[in-house]
């Protein structure tokens, strides 16, 4: 555990697994489970889910040319689902982007 300043408290993972097995949570799972899912309008609530394996791809249109640095697990990830995979990122990208651009 470290202190940041002030209240805030920071955990590694394995100290809230920890802390879960002991019974030290404070979280009501059961309370939780039982609140109404965000409507949206709240500009705070989480993104919506969205299943990007089905995320429809964009028609091909120009392209810049760059270098992009990502996290190797990602790409692997990426790699994994075969051809196409750099068209996947990129529909990722353009549906983020159009969601943060309304």
């Amino acid at each position: 555990m470290r202190r940041k300043s002030g209240h805030i408290v920071r955990y590694t993972d394995a100290e809230l697994r920890a802390m879960e097995k002991r019974g030290e949570s404070k979280t009501d799972w059961k309370a939780a489970a039982k609140k109404l899912l965000p409507s949206g309008n709240d500009p705070d609530d989480a993104m919506e889910d969205i299943d990007w394996l089905t995320t429809e791809l964009p028609k091909p249109r120009r392209k810049g040319h760059m270098t992009l640095r990502i996290d190797a697990d990602v790409l692997d990830w990426f790699r994994a689902q075969g051809k196409g995979y750099q068209s996947r990122i990129n529909a990722i990208l353009r549906r983020y982007y159009e969601q943060h651009t309304r």
